[in-house]
């Protein structure tokens, strides 16, 4: 179907729904099949917006819910196209959803609401005063405090975020460096530090051959047959004692805590 025909078929249905009780299934067919005649509306504004990071299906059912909401406020008797009352209705759905998704850390919309007038407001004073205006100035021109204006122009400071990529470039000694190399990391050695020193006083009551091994095996990385060799054993006995002094150690470890349960 045509452009022609199905904006034909569209007022058609309009001037048919206006004739129907809402709630009847007569009503939802109607309603439903004029939604399906102007999606290419949506598809038309969407594909303003095809450039940004957003996912375009996303955009495209952030904008069926303008047109939805076009169709249900429509009067087909005040002699408008349909497509002229639309297009505003899903453009304001689609701001409305780039305003509420695009900030990378979520604020609460007074906030947003606030930072976009203080932005607003301080370009037009930048353009009128030939320089940056002053948060005094910005607020005495906005009716508000300069706390006000101090807090909207941070929470601006959460519309976009920095990538971890971004090269530092405020002069220090490190510039040049990325972001994600200056991020401290997880050291996993930490986690042992308790079980190390627990198992301290327990290593210097081994006997000085069960000792030896641990040592040989854990500190000096030694494979079984070398430490078979090294004390003058077989590596049979070496596995044995070795797994003997390990159960020792974690029966030992693990006492306090089922006592103290």
């Amino acid at each position: 179907m045509g452009k022609t025909e199905a904006r034909a078929l569209s007022d058609a249905l309009f001037h048919r729904l206006a004739e129907l009780a809402p709630g009847t299934h007569a009503y939802s067919y109607v309603r439903g099949t004029i939604i399906e005649l102007n999606m290419a509306l949506v598809r038309f504004v969407a594909g303003r917006y095809r450039h940004r990071c957003e996912d375009m299906e996303d955009i495209v059912q952030a904008g069926t819910i303008g047109l939805i909401k076009a169709v249900d406020g429509y009067d087909c008797e005040r002699g408008v196209e349909f497509a002229t009352y639309a297009i505003p209705t899903i453009s304001g759905e689609l701001k409305r959803f780039f305003r509420d998704t695009s900030w990378r850390i979520r604020v609460p919309r007074s906030m947003q609401e606030l930072y976009f007038m203080v932005v607003h407001g301080s370009d037009r004073l930048e353009q009128e005063f030939g320089r940056p205006p002053t948060p005094q100035e910005v607020a005495e021109a906005l009716g508000l405090t300069p706390e006000q204006v101090t807090a909207g122009l941070v929470a601006g400071q959460l519309h976009r975020s920095t990538s971890l990529d971004a090269l530092r470039e405020d002069g220090s000694e490190e510039i040049g460096s990325a972001i994600l190399d200056r991020i401290g990391e997880c050291d996993e050695r930490l986690e042992l530090v308790v079980s190390r020193e627990a198992v301290r006083p327990l290593l210097r009551e081994l006997r000085p051959r069960e000792r030896t091994i641990l040592l040989l095996r854990f500190w000096g990385d030694r494979t079984q047959a070398e430490i078979a060799e090294q004390i003058g054993v077989s590596q049979m006995q070496v596995s044995r004692l070795l797994a003997a002094t390990l159960s020792q150690l974690r029966e030992r470890l693990e006492a306090p805590a089922t006592n103290g349960g």
